[in-house]
């Protein structure tokens, strides 16, 4: 499973409430309800992601310590890596079985790779431009060697990076091979025979990032999930939906279902949901549905307003119909 403690973005941090307490009995539900054994924690706060680590592997979990950089140039994404790699060493050093993951999606989220001011201008930019993509590959590995050897002069444990795969990653400086993987319309007929064929290689397979929205389609768009969101163009919030769109949640559950028993079957050794709860998508049910957030939220649980949840009254949440599909899986007994 995922853990998002708060993305930052031009300074400001997307999970505004990090309450030490509340987050320890969220990842007690992610190991005794949803029955994890490992759980990806990410964000932008190095002294978060320290916290909610020591939370997890406190409760016995496989910590992926997942520093998530945003809209940073290379020297400030090495310098976050170096902080968080200290911290994920004394985690380590503790006795927590611990996995550094090297970023998220680096050349997309980041300046300093591809032109643009966005995500969206960037992958505009390799679309549209021929050799962008063989260009990219070249700076991307440049990169990743830097701070691979950057993360290991502090860090003794497994260590991996969360690509996608036009970023053609060189794996020579990883133990695992991570990609995320996400699953749309286009791509649905060769999906499985492209997980098998990742699956072969030397080196174990971990994918993050997988997941969709609770509304109806959303599973066929893939990486587009989010488009139907409007956001504030200053701060970055997400405002209300673009439209009206019907409310899916036995979509998501069954979009999960059906990813996860791909993983399970065509060989990847760790499969990372994205993601329990997502900030900033509140479950809205009644006036206008383009106010209801939570339809484009891409956490199994949906943050409730004004009350607490009634399945975990000590929690500001419900489970969706996705959170039972998961728990479900990852209750089965394993080989």
């Amino acid at each position: 499973m995922t853990y998002d403690t708060g993305f930052v973005l031009h300074g400001r941090i997307s999970r505004e409430d990090f309450d030490p307490a509340l987050v320890r009995r969220e990842l007690a539900v992610i190991r005794d309800d949803l029955h994890c054994d490992a759980v990806q924690i990410v964000g932008g706060d190095p002294e978060r992601l320290e916290s909610a680590a020591a939370a997890a592997a406190g409760l016995g979990l496989e910590v992926w310590f997942s520093p998530y950089p945003l809209e940073l140039d290379p020297e400030r994404i090495l310098a976050l890596f170096r902080d968080c790699a200290d911290r994920a060493e004394r985690l380590r050093r503790q006795g927590a079985a611990v996995v550094f993951v090297a970023g998220v999606e680096l050349s997309l989220m980041n300046r300093g790779f591809i032109p643009g001011e966005s995500p969206e201008d960037r992958v505009g930019e390799l679309m549209g431009r021929p050799g962008a993509i063989r260009e990219l590959g070249v700076r991307v590995n440049a990169f990743l060697r830097d701070a691979a050897a950057a993360v290991r002069e502090r860090f003794g444990g497994r260590l991996t990076y969360a690509a996608v795969q036009l970023e053609q990653v060189d794996w020579t400086p990883f133990d695992i091979v991570t990609y995320e993987l996400i699953r749309s319309a286009e791509i649905a007929g060769r999906f499985r025979d492209a997980v098998r064929t990742l699956a072969r290689g030397p080196k174990p397979l971990a994918v993050t990032g997988f997941g969709t929205a609770a509304y109806r389609g959303a599973g066929d768009r893939g990486g587009r999930v989010l488009d139907v969101v409007e956001y504030d163009p200053a701060t970055r919030v997400p405002v209300r939906l673009n439209g009206v769109y019907e409310r899916d949640e036995a979509g998501q559950a069954e979009y999960l279902g059906e990813l996860l028993e791909i993983f399970e079957t065509e060989g990847v050794d760790s499969a990372f949901v994205y993601l329990f709860a997502l900030a900033g998508f509140p479950h809205r049910p009644d006036g206008d549905p383009r106010d209801d957030l939570d339809r484009a939220g891409l956490g199994i649980v949906k943050y409730v307003e004004g009350r607490p949840g009634r399945t975990y009254p000590d929690m500001p949440w419900e489970p969706k119909a996705a959170f039972g599909a998961v728990a479900r899986r990852y209750g089965q007994p394993r080989p």
